[in-house]
C-alpha cells in the first residue's frame, strides 16, 4: 500500500517537468517558421518588383511598335464585268428626207411619231415650173419627130437622084470609050455622079442627126417626168417619223445642201445601236457577236441584251481605246433614239490580276508601293504596277504573288524594316434590313 502511494505522489510531482519540453519544441517550430517566411520575403519582393519592372517595360516597347493589319492577295476572278458608259443611243437607220423638185407643198400626209412603211408617200409637191417645162420638151420631141422624117425623105430622095447620076455616068463612058461623046462630056458626068454621092452622105447624117435629136428630147421628158414623180415624197425604208418640218404652202428647193432644211426625218428603231470605247486592256477580249446588257437610267434594274456587231479594229492613239458598235433588239420600242446608255460586257482573262484592299497601296515619286511582312514582323516595301481600280478594292498586275500579305493600314511610320505589330483584322459588322449595324 505504501508503495502505490509513493508512485501515485512520483506522478503527481513529474507532470510539470513533461510538459516544460513540448512548449519549448512548439516556440522553437514558430520561430522556424517566422524565420522563413522572412527570408521569403526577402526574397520574392525583390524579384516581383523587377518582374513588374520588366512587364511593364516590354508592354510600353510593345504599345510604342505600330499596330497593323494584313490580308493576303487575292486572285480576280478570271469572268470580269466592265461597266462602260456609252454614247447617246442611235437608230440602226436614221436619214433626213429633201425635196427633189422645186415647188410648193400640196398636202402632207405623215407627221411626226407615225410608223410608214418603205415607200409610202409623205408628202406632194406642186410643180407648176416641172410641168410646163414637161409640156416644152414633148413639144420639142415631136418636132425632132418630124425633122427625122424629113431627112429620112431627103436621104431616100437622094439615093435615087445617086442610083441615076450612077447609071448615066457609065452609059457616057461607054460612049465616050467608042468614040461618040467628047472626054469633056463623060468628065461632066463623073463629076456629077460624085455630086450626088455627097448628096446621099449629107442626107443620111442628117438622118442621123435628127436621130440623135429624138433621143436626146426622149431623155430630157424621161428626165423630167422622173423629177416629176418626186413631187411624191416617199419614205425611204420602213420607220417612225421623228421630225416634219413642212405645212400646205411652204416653199421647197430640190437638193441636200447644208442651207436646206429637211422636209422630214425618218428612224429606224427596231434595231439601236450604241458606240462605246473600250479600254486597250480589254479590247483582245472583244469580238464580233459578243454577248452583253445595256441598260438605261429610265428603265432601272432592267438590262437589255445586246450583241457587238462590230469595231473599229484599231484603237484611237489619243484614247488607247477600241471604238465599238453594240446593237440592241427594240421590238417593244421601248428604248428611243437619243437615251444615255451603259453597257456591260462579262469578259473571260487569262491570266486574271491579283485584288488587294485600295487602302493597302500608297503612291510616291518613284510610283505605288505597297508593304508585306517579312519574318513575321518586320516590313518589307515592293513597288507595284497597278490596274483597274474597283474602289474598294484595287489590280495589282506586276509585284506580288497569290497569298502573299499586304498591309492594309499603310502610314508614314511604316518604313523599309521597321518592326510592327499584327492585329487581327476588324469583323464585318451585320446589317439588317433597317440599315443599323448589329
Amino acid at each position: 500500500m505504501k508503495l502505490d502511494t509513493e508512485t501515485k505522489d512520483n506522478s503527481a510531482v513529474g507532470s510539470p517537468r513533461s510538459a516544460r519540453p513540448k512548449r519549448k519544441g512548439l516556440i522553437i517550430a514558430v520561430l522556424s517558421v517566422a524565420l522563413l517566411g522572412g527570408l521569403w520575403t526577402l526574397g520574392y519582393l525583390p524579384r516581383a518588383a523587377r518582374t513588374r519592372q520588366l512587364t511593364t517595360g516590354a508592354q510600353r516597347q510593345l504599345q510604342s511598335v505600330p499596330s497593323v493589319t494584313v490580308v493576303p492577295a487575292k486572285e480576280a476572278p478570271a469572268e470580269m464585268e466592265i461597266s462602260l458608259p456609252g454614247a447617246t443611243i442611235q437608230a440602226e437607220m436614221e436619214t433626213p428626207v429633201f425635196a427633189r423638185a422645186d415647188g410648193y407643198v400640196k398636202r402632207w400626209l405623215a407627221d411626226i411619231g407615225d410608223r410608214v412603211k418603205a415607200g409610202q408617200i409623205l408628202a406632194e409637191i406642186d410643180s407648176p415650173e416641172l410641168d410646163q417645162q414637161i409640156r416644152e420638151t414633148e413639144a420639142g420631141l415631136k418636132r425632132a419627130q418630124s425633122a427625122w422624117r424629113q431627112a429620112q425623105a431627103a436621104h431616100q430622095q437622094a439615093l435615087a437622084n445617086l442610083r441615076l447620076a450612077e447609071v448615066t455616068a457609065k452609059r457616057w463612058e461607054t460612049l465616050v470609050a467608042k468614040g461618040v461623046l467628047s472626054k469633056q462630056d463623060g468628065d461632066e458626068k463623073r463629076s456629077a455622079y460624085e455630086a450626088r454621092q455627097a448628096d446621099a452622105a449629107a442626107a443620111e447624117a442628117n438622118v442621123q442627126a435628127a436621130g440623135d435629136n429624138i433621143a436626146a428630147a426622149e431623155a430630157t421628158l424621161q428626165r423630167l417626168r422622173e423629177l416629176q414623180s418626186f413631187c411624191l415624197v416617199r419614205a425611204p425604208f420602213k420607220g417612225v417619223i421623228t421630225a416634219r418640218n413642212v405645212d400646205v404652202g411652204t416653199l421647197v428647193t430640190a437638193g441636200s445642201a447644208s442651207s436646206l432644211r429637211e422636209m422630214f426625218r425618218i428612224a429606224q428603231i427596231e434595231t439601236l445601236r450604241v458606240f462605246v470605247n473600250v479600254p486597250q486592256s480589254e479590247a483582245p477580249s472583244i469580238r464580233r457577236g459578243l454577248p452583253c446588257l445595256v441598260e438605261v437610267e429610265e428603265y432601272r434594274g432592267r438590262r437589255f441584251p445586246g450583241q457587238v456587231s462590230r469595231t473599229s479594229n484599231s484603237l484611237d492613239p489619243a484614247s488607247r481605246t477600241l471604238l465599238t458598235e453594240v446593237q440592241i433588239q427594240n421590238p417593244g420600242g421601248l428604248l428611243l433614239p437619243g437615251m444615255y446608255a451603259t453597257v456591260r460586257f462579262k469578259l473571260l482573262r487569262e491570266n486574271p490580276p491579283l485584288l488587294i484592299p485600295s487602302a493597302a497601296f500608297r503612291n510616291t515619286a518613284k510610283g505605288p508601293i505597297v508593304a508585306t511582312l517579312r519574318d513575321g514582323s518586320r516590313i518589307h516595301i515592293v513597288p507595284v504596277k497597278l490596274g483597274r481600280d474597283y474602289g474598294a478594292e484595287i489590280e495589282v498586275l506586276e509585284g506580288l504573288k497569290a497569298g502573299q500579305e499586304v498591309i492594309t493600314n499603310l502610314t508614314d511610320e511604316i518604313a523599309e524594316n521597321a518592326q510592327v505589330r499584327r492585329i487581327a483584322p476588324p469583323k464585318p459588322s451585320a446589317v439588317n434590313a433597317g440599315g443599323r449595324s448589329q
